[in-house]
């Protein structure tokens, strides 16, 4: 296939190596600044760069670009696409983006298919970009109102780039589990290096320090889009989390022992009942 990847940062960039690394498929990269398309045309990432006029010659455009970058994307160039390309997205939320793409879809005669590929790094750009990101990760898939054969072609695509894992989903339900397995995460350890403490870490801290802080090296362009476009989940996911950060709080400040062990136990035991 013609493969035309709009915004080559750490995700698009990723999805090039691995196609030119895993497969045939003809690369052509699409993004808003020379320097990374250039880079990715030096390292053999990409075959060729393109512009918008690129499209015409599609039969999968990969939208590497920030949520709602890139429904602007497909809105301004939406008559380019061929019909029967497929076209999808890599975004963290579903449900701001999906209806929208899906309605471009049927008015223009492409095929969208939503995709999160569960991978990342702390680091962002097309320097950051690998190859082997996705090897063993979980590619999530939104089929959304795509046919049968485009879903199958994205979910073997995937499988030959290395995701160990394909999960299908719909826009509400991923962005509730979302929600809960990278967006509190992400908030949580913001929250956590903004102690005063924080700075005076080095020589008191180590693997428990590492794993909570990791991800506060943080984009926050885009993370506070991801935030606010999945406003309600994450609001219940904090709101969950306060809750029982209380009940510790009070089962500390009032000494109470046994119910601090209780709750320590219940911790414990929901990881271990996951296997983990």
């Amino acid at each position: 296939m013609n493969i035309v990847i709009s915004g080559l940062g750490i995700i698009g960039g990723s999805f090039a190596k691995s196609l030119k690394k895993y497969t045939d498929h003809y690369i052509i990269g699409i993004n808003r600044s020379p320097a990374p398309l250039e880079q990715a045309l030096s390292c053999g990432a990409i075959d060729e760069i393109g512009n918008e006029a690129s499209l015409q010659k599609a039969d999968m455009i990969i939208l590497g670009t920030f949520p709602e970058a890139a429904v602007s994307f497909v809105e301004k160039n939406a008559s380019l696409i061929p019909k029967g390309c497929i076209v999808i997205d890599s975004a963290g939320i579903k449900t701001e983006i999906c209806p929208a793409l899906n309605s471009l879809a049927h008015k223009h005669g492409f095929e969208f298919v939503g995709v999160h590929p569960m991978a990342g790094k702390e680091k962002n750009g097309f320097a950051a970009s690998d190859a082997d990101l996705f090897c063993n990760a979980s590619c999530i898939i939104i089929p959304g109102k795509a046919g049968t054969q485009a879903v199958e072609t994205v979910a073997r695509l995937a499988e030959k780039i290395g995701f160990g894992c394909i999960v299908y989903s719909n826009p509400e339900e991923h962005d509730r589990m979302i929600a809960f397995t990278s967006q509190l995460p992400h908030v949580i350890a913001c929250a956590y290096v903004m102690s005063p403490v924080c700075k005076k870490h080095k020589g008191f801290s180590a693997g428990s320090y590492r794993d909570v802080s990791r991800v506060a090296h943080i984009n926050e362009k885009l993370w506070a889009e991801l935030f606010i476009e999945n406003k309600q989940p994450l609001i219940e996911e904090i709101d969950i989390m306060t809750e029982n950060l209380g009940k510790i709080k009070a089962a500390i400040e009032s000494g109470d022992r046994s119910g601090l062990e209780a709750l320590l136990a219940r911790s414990r035991n929901i990881k271990e009942e996951l296997g983990e």
